[in-house]
C-alpha cells in the first residue's frame, strides 16, 4: 500500500491560488505547438507540484499512454533525442534506432528542473522539437524522425542564473512567480498539504470531481481548437500590443495570436475576442517586452518626442539619490536672488551634509549622461586561457589525463589528435561486424577551437565614474566587448556601487548597444567588492555545471578604493585587475587587492 501511496501526485485542482500560472499550464496542454511554459520563481512556489500534477490532466488516448518524464540536468544529447540500439547491431547486426526521452514524452509532459543550468545546447533541442512536434535525428548511421508533441515545462530559480535571453525568447509562455502570501493564503497551504499528507486516497477522492471536469474541458478545447478564427480587429490588437512592447522579432505576435486561439478554445468560444488577447498578454510578454527603447517603425518625430527615463538600453534601474547635478541649476533657479558666492556656500554645506559615509571614497551621485565619450583604443594584457574544468576539477581531469596519457586507444593504437574521447559506435561497429570487443575503435572528431566567457566586474561607485575615469572604465570594457563579440565569445557584465550589485549584461553574446548601456549608468555610493566577488563565485559555479569545459575570464575594472580584505575570494580563474585610479601618487591598494586575488595587474593612467 505505501508503494502505491507513493506515486499519488498532488491534485492539480488542489493547489491554491497560482492563478496565472495554471492558466498557462492549461493552455499549453491544450495546445503543445504553444512551445512551452517558462517558470521563474524562488524556492516554494509550488513550480514542481504544478508541473508533476499537469500530467493527470492530459486526456486518456488508445494510442499511447501520457507519461511525465523529467529531464535531468546530467542528461546526454544521446539521451534525449535518442541513438544507435547497440544490444540490436550486435545481436541482429542490423542498425536500429533505440528512442530517447523526447519519444517517451510524446502525448504527456516533458518537465526539466533548472533549467538555467541545462547546456545551451539541449535547451535549443528541446525547444526545436517542441515548437514543430517532430524529432529528427541525423547521427550514428541513424535516419530516423518520430512525432514528439508534449507539454514543455520548464521551471528556474532566478538566483541560481538567468536563461540566455535568445533561449527564454523562444518559451511560448513565461510567468514570474513571487512569494508573496497572505495570511489566509499560508494557512489554507498548509492545511491543505498537511490533508493530503495524512491521507492521499481520500484526499484525491474529494478532488476527483474537479480533476474529470478539467480533463474534459481540455479535451473540449482541443476538439475546438482547430475551428476557432480571429479577425483583423484582434490582429491589430495584438500586432500593436506586441510593437508598444518593443519585441524583438515577430515571434511575440505569432505566440500571442496562437495562445488567444487556445485561449479561446478554453473558454469554448468559436472566435478570439478582446478578453482572451488580455487574459494571454502578460504570459507572452513577460520574457520578451523590452522596458525602453523607441518601439519598431516609430517615425524619428515621435523619437524626438518620447520623453528620456534615464534607463536607455538596460542601465541601472537604482533611483537617483535627492543630491544629483542638477542642485546647483535648482539653487539658483528657487533662490535667483541669491549672490553667486552666497548660492556656492550653500549648495557646498548640502552636499556634505547628505554625503555618503560608508565606504571609503564615496561620492555624490554623479550621471554618466555628462561623459559620453569614444571609447578610448587599450591594450589589456592576455590572460592565460585555462578551462574551469582544469581549474575547479583538477583531481577528476588528472586521472582522466593519466588514463589517457598516451593517447591510445583500448587495444593500443594510437589517436588522432583531432578525435574526441567520445566512441563513434557506427563506424566501430561497421569495420568490426561480427567482433566484440571491437578490434578497432573509432572516435567522433573533437570540436574545434573553445568556447570563452569574459567576466566584467566594473565598479560604478561615485569614485570610479567621476571626472575622466568614467571614459576609462567604459573604454576598458568596451574593448573586452568588441574583442568578444568579433571572436562570437560571450560576456556577462557586473556593476557594483552603492553598496549593491547589478547585472547590466546577462550571459551570452556580446551586444552591439553596449555603449549606450554604459552611458546610462549613474554613479553612487560606495564601492561593494566582497558583495561583487561573490556573486562573480557563484556565476562561475554555475557556468561550470552548464558547460564544464568553459574558457572562463574575469576582468575587474577597479580605482580600488575599497578597505575589504577579499584574500579569502579568489575566483581561481585568470583574473585581471585593471586599475583605473586617477592620482598622480596613487594608494596603492589596486596590487594589494590584486595579489589577494592571485590576479595579474595593470595600471591605466588617464
Amino acid at each position: 500500500m505505501d508503494n502505491v501511496t507513493e506515486d499519488i501526485i498532488f491534485p492539480f485542482s488542489a493547489v491554491q491560488g497560482q492563478k496565472q500560472f495554471k492558466l498557462a499550464l492549461l493552455l499549453a496542454t491544450v495546445n503543445p505547438l504553444i512551445g512551452g511554459v517558462l517558470i521563474s520563481g524562488p524556492r516554494g512556489c509550488a513550480k514542481s507540484t504544478l508541473a508533476r500534477a499537469v500530467a493527470d490532466l492530459l486526456p486518456v488516448t488508445e494510442d499511447a499512454a501520457s507519461e511525465f518524464v523529467t529531464l535531468p540536468l546530467g542528461a546526454s544529447e544521446e539521451m534525449l533525442i535518442g541513438t544507435l540500439d547497440l544490444d540490436h547491431v550486435l545481436k541482429g547486426k542490423q542498425v536500429k534506432f533505440s528512442p530517447g526521452l523526447l519519444h517517451k514524452a510524446h502525448t504527456g509532459v516533458l518537465y526539466v528542473d533548472e533549467v538555467n543550468l541545462l547546456p545551451d545546447h539541449l535547451v535549443d533541442q528541446i525547444l526545436d522539437v517542441a515548437s514543430s512536434g517532430v524529432n529528427i535525428v541525423e547521427r550514428d548511421g541513424v535516419s530516423h524522425r518520430h512525432d514528439a508533441r508534449f507539454t514543455l515545462i520548464g521551471t528556474m530559480n532566478p538566483d541560481e542564473g538567468e536563461l540566455r535571453p535568445q533561449l527564454k525568447d523562444r518559451f511560448g509562455l513565461m510567468v514570474e512567480l513571487d512569494n508573496q502570501y497572505s495570511i489566509e493564503e499560508r494557512i489554507n497551504i498548509i492545511k491543505t498539504r498537511q490533508a493530503f499528507e495524512l491521507d492521499k486516497v481520500a484526499f484525491c477522492d474529494e478532488y476527483q470531481a474537479p480533476q474529470i471536469s478539467l480533463q474534459q474541458q481540455i479535451s473540449d478545447a482541443q476538439e475546438l481548437l482547430p475551428k476557432v478564427t480571429c479577425d483583423d480587429t484582434c490582429l491589430i490588437e495584438i500586432a500593436t500590443r506586441c510593437q508598444q512592447a518593443n519585441v524583438d522579432g515577430l515571434r511575440a505576435d505569432i505566440m500571442m495570436h496562437r495562445a488567444s486561439l487556445t485561449h479561446a478554445a478554453w473558454c469554448g468560444r468559436a472566435a478570439v475576442t478582446l478578453q482572451d488577447i488580455e487574459q494571454v498578454t502578460p504570459l507572452v510578454l513577460a520574457h520578451r517586452s523590452q522596458p525602453s527603447g523607441t518601439p519598431p517603425n516609430t517615425s524619428p518625430d515621435q523619437q524626438n518626442n518620447k520623453p528620456d527615463n534615464g534607463n536607455r538600453g538596460g542601465g541601472f534601474t537604482r533611483p537617483k539619490p535627492p543630491q544629483s547635478n542638477d542642485s546647483e541649476s535648482q539653487a539658483s533657479e528657487h533662490h535667483p536672488e541669491q549672490p553667486p558666492e552666497q548660492q556656492k556656500q550653500s549648495n557646498s554645506e548640502q552636499g556634505e551634509s547628505s554625503e555618503s559615509t560608508g565606504e571609503w571614497g564615496a561620492m555624490p551621485t554623479q550621471s554618466g549622461e555628462q561623459q559620453k565619450t569614444a571609447a578610448q583604443s587599450i591594450q589589456l594584457p592576455e590572460l592565460q586561457h585555462t578551462s574551469l574544468t582544469k581549474v575547479i576539477d583538477g583531481k577528476a581531469l588528472q586521472g582522466e589525463l593519466q588514463q589517457n596519457a598516451q593517447g591510445k586507444t583500448a587495444k593500443g593504437l594510437r589517436k588522432s589528435s583531432q578525435d574526441s574521447h567520445k566512441p563513434d559506435w557506427f563506424n566501430t561497429l561497421s569495420k568490426s561486424l561480427g567482433q566484440w570487443p571491437p578490434a578497432q575503435f573509432s572516435f567522433k572528431k573533437a570540436k574545434t577551437g573553445q568556447a570563452k566567457h569574459h567576466l566584467i566586474l566594473l565598479d560604478t561607485s561615485a569614485s570610479t565614474l567621476g571626472d575622466s575615469l568614467s571614459s576609462l572604465a567604459k573604454s576598458v570594457v568596451m574593448n573586452i566587448v568588441d574583442s568578444a563579440y568579433l571572436q562570437r565569445e560571450k560576456i556577462s557584465l557586473l556593476g557594483f556601487g552603492n553598496n549593491q550589485v547589478e547585472t547590466l549584461i546577462k550571459a551570452g553574446k556580446a551586444p552591439k548597444e553596449v555603449q549606450s548601456l554604459l552611458d546610462d549608468i549613474n554613479a553612487v555610493g560606495g564601492t561593494p567588492l566582497r558583495q561583487v566577488l561573490e556573486k562573480a563565485k557563484q556565476s562561475i559555479k554555475q557556468l561550470k555545471i552548464q558547460t564544464p569545459d568553459l574558457a572562463l575570464f574575469c576582468y575587474l575594472i577597479t580605482d580600488g578604493r575599497s578597505r575589504a580584505d577579499i584574500g579569502d575570494l579568489k575566483l581561481q580563474i585568470p583574473t585581471l585587475l585593471v586599475d583605473i585610479e586617477k592620482a598622480t601618487i596613487k594608494r596603492g591598494r589596486g596590487v594589494a587587492l590584486a595579489a589577494q586575488l592571485d590576479a595579474q595587474y595593470f595600471a591605466l593612467s588617464s
